[in-house]
């Protein structure tokens, strides 16, 4: 833009992503003629308002530049306003009750700060621009737009603080973001053929192989040439949309993998994840493979999880969280900190709820992902000049430390200010926070709404309390002193996968939501409407809104894997392993038709196991399906319905799985009736 645009055009727009005025009419039709001439320039011959309904996918609609021009003939045409508004149908996906069936109009509005893109599929290239989706009336039927309300309300408390301690140069403060996305990939073949990762994503059938993660060997190892071309091919076109993908490796488990880009703004980087999600589908099934986005696809190794990496920086490249060689005497960086602690503390619940989902509540807890507690790692060093400025004693200085490995070819290098725990749920890594409970498919805009408008209302706070006083330095220091005497209880470096922190925390009073329908309720709170209110970041409307969609969602996702349990049950395995018995019985009647005095005990016995399992396979089954009937009747009440899809349904499912494993373990594999473990998990 900065190249097309004049430069008077180009300084107002610049203006406007800085939040210092409105974008006018005039300004918005320059700016859009020159990106229609980009784009047509490329090949282009749409454009999209390209937005994050909440479902937690993305929508679009493609127009076509065309336009007639009154002789016959048409003209390339893409005027300011279609550039900074849309009109989809807003009746059409997730409102909540925000809209009948009937109030159809909804708009799209262009987000400023997010860039747009060309995308490439079958039907072309188009120009792609990212927006907010809000009903006729105004209210957010998007995860989009809260998020940009939240990036506000921390960039006004921020910027008060930080002109209280003598910041002149910064003009803005934002979130910066950086998510880790974790997946699976496995052959395409074996994909087509399980109904239930086609239709939820996750296997609700399966035994594990005899080899699983135990070995720690795929960990960082060596990347196979399959997979290798498939992460080669992604990289060039998510760096053709301009997102800077930058790390890649093997997870823990086998077939699984990561994937992180550069940190960017909170916005940005929701849509770059957006992005990528899509895109390692599409790259997938161009090299034969299938991408598994799903928190927990199989049982018994671990499942993916999306880390988000979240920090707060100024315009002019102050990382506020940035320790320094002294965080002792980092003022600044302690302030924000505190402020984070306090924030997390004060909204732990609506934090964890906004990691929750149907499957997410596989992973947490779960020894290989956090619990379902919140707590924050601090590391020791940090911790300990935290205690002793909450006790009012003098600091006393850590010098750096040196890494020195033992061998002379290696070299000397300093050590972090932090270790790395694994099995914290919001750990400070030397200068960000990481909220490792995301679930992999799961749109970051949620855990970041709550985050920035949480702390937001501390720095608020902070800031009253810094305009108040005489002396500001020494109100530094009490606000330091007195907020982590308060809030000290949610800083944890130990272990959290041991039973005895479950134990502690609560001692300590911290909340501990365990599944999705415990936790989905604490986003509309009282607590939680006044925060979000408060800021202008959702209305009570809004936040009861996807109170009943995320329920509703959650049921439907339910009862979905509960329906394909039961076709599988009865259609897919008994009928496969009744075959197998027959076999196994004519077998005994042949050998005792040319041997009678044959010992066929190991047959009968088989045969009896194959039997006795099937017949309770089935009563199982026939269990699932009354309890999934019994959940369809509560449709009129969203929450007693997820409770019995929660209390009853899955039960019954997880009792189905243990009939039907069993049989997979006795059952001949070439009549089993769709891949196994070891076959995805072992061939690629």
């Amino acid at each position: 833009m900065k190249e097309r645009l004049p430069k008077s055009v180009f300084k107002e727009f610049k203006n406007v992503q800085n939040g210092e005025s409105k974008l006018s009419r005039d300004v918005a039709d320059v700016i859009a003629s020159v990106m229609k001439d980009w784009a047509i320039e490329k090949g282009a011959t749409h454009f999209t308002h390209w937005f994050q309904p909440l479902t937690g996918l993305t929508a679009e609609k493609h127009d076509a530049f065309i336009d007639p021009a009154g002789d016959g003939t048409v003209m390339m045409e893409f005027s300011g306003k279609e550039l900074i508004q849309g009109e989809p149908d807003a009746s059409s996906f997730p409102n909540g009750g925000l809209r009948e069936t009937f109030e159809a109009r909804g708009y799209t509005a262009w987000d400023t700060g997010s860039p747009a893109f060309l995308k490439q599929d079958n039907t072309g290239l188009t120009l792609t621009i990212p927006t907010a989706f809000v009903s006729y009336t105004g209210e957010a039927l998007d995860k989009k737009t809260p998020l940009l309300r939240s990036m506000d309300a921390i960039n006004i408390q921020a910027m008060r603080i930080l002109k209280k301690m003598g910041n002149t140069s910064s003009k803005k403060v934002v979130a910066s973001v950086g998510p880790e996305q974790e997946y699976f990939l496995i052959d395409k073949e074996y994909f087509l053929k399980r109904p239930d990762l086609k239709l939820t994503g996750r296997t609700v059938f399966g035994t594990m192989s005899a080899k699983g993660q135990e070995l720690d060997d795929h960990y960082f190892g060596a990347i196979k040439d399959r997979v290798a071309d498939f992460m080669r091919d992604l990289n060039t076109e998510l760096w053709k949309l301009g997102i800077s993908a930058k790390t890649q490796h093997n997870e823990v488990a086998p077939n699984q993998f990561e994937l992180a880009p550069i940190f960017t703004t909170a916005n940005v980087s929701t849509d770059w994840n957006q992005i990528t999600m899509e895109m390692m589908k599409k790259i997938a099934d161009r090299h034969d493979l299938a991408c598994l986005l799903h928190e927990k696809p199989f049982a018994g190794v671990n499942g993916s999880g999306k880390h988000n990496n979240w920090s707060i920086a100024t315009d002019d490249g102050i990382n506020l969280l940035n320790p320094g060689a002294t965080p002792h005497e980092n003022a600044q960086f302690l302030l924000f900190c505190v402020a984070t602690i306090k924030a997390v503390d004060k909204y732990a619940g609506l934090l964890r709820s906004s990691a929750a989902s149907a499957g997410n509540d596989h992973r947490l807890g779960a020894n290989e992902a956090p619990p379902a507690v919140i707590s924050i790692f601090m590391g020791h060093q940090l911790s300990d000049i935290l205690k002793q400025l909450a006790a009012g004693e003098t600091v006393k200085a850590l010098g750096g430390k040196k890494m020195e490995i033992g061998a002379t070819t290696l070299p000397i290098f300093p050590m972090d200010m932090t270790d790395r725990n694994r099995t914290s749920p919001f750990a400070f890594t030397g200068n960000k926070f990481e909220f490792r409970m995301v679930g992999s498919t799961q749109s970051v805009a949620g855990p970041n709404v709550v985050i920035n408008t949480a702390v937001a209302e501390v720095l608020d706070e902070f800031a009253t309390q810094l305009e108040k006083a005489s002396d500001v330095n020494a109100e530094i220091q009490k606000i330091v002193k007195d907020s982590y005497n308060a809030h000290s209880r949610i800083v944890f470096n130990g272990n959290g996968y041991a039973p005895e922190w479950l134990d502690e925390a609560a001692k300590r009073g911290l909340p501990n939501l365990k599944s999705t329908v415990e936790a989905i309720p604490v986003q509309n709170s009282p607590e939680a409407v006044a925060l979000f209110e408060k800021y202008n970041v959702l209305s009570k409307a809004e936040l009861d809104s996807r109170v009943d969609i995320y329920l509703e969602g959650y049921s439907k996702q339910v009862n979905i894997e509960a329906g394909i349990s039961f076709e599988m049950a009865g259609r897919m395995i008994f009928p496969a392993v009744s075959d197998y018995a027959t076999a196994v019985a004519k077998g005994i009647a042949s050998i005792k038709s040319v041997l009678p005095t044959a010992d066929t005990s190991a047959q009968e016995s088989l045969l009896a196991q194959l039997n006795s399992l099937m017949e309770s396979m089935l009563k199982r089954n026939e269990i699932l399906k009354i309890e999934i009937d019994a959940a369809l009747e509560l449709d009129k009440d969203l929450m007693a319905q997820a409770k019995a899809y929660r209390e009853r349904v899955i039960p019954a499912m997880d009792s189905l799985r243990e009939a039907a494993d069993s049989l997979e373990k006795i059952t001949d594999k070439d009549r089993w009736p769709y891949p196994s473990y070891e076959d995805m998990l072992f061939n690629l």
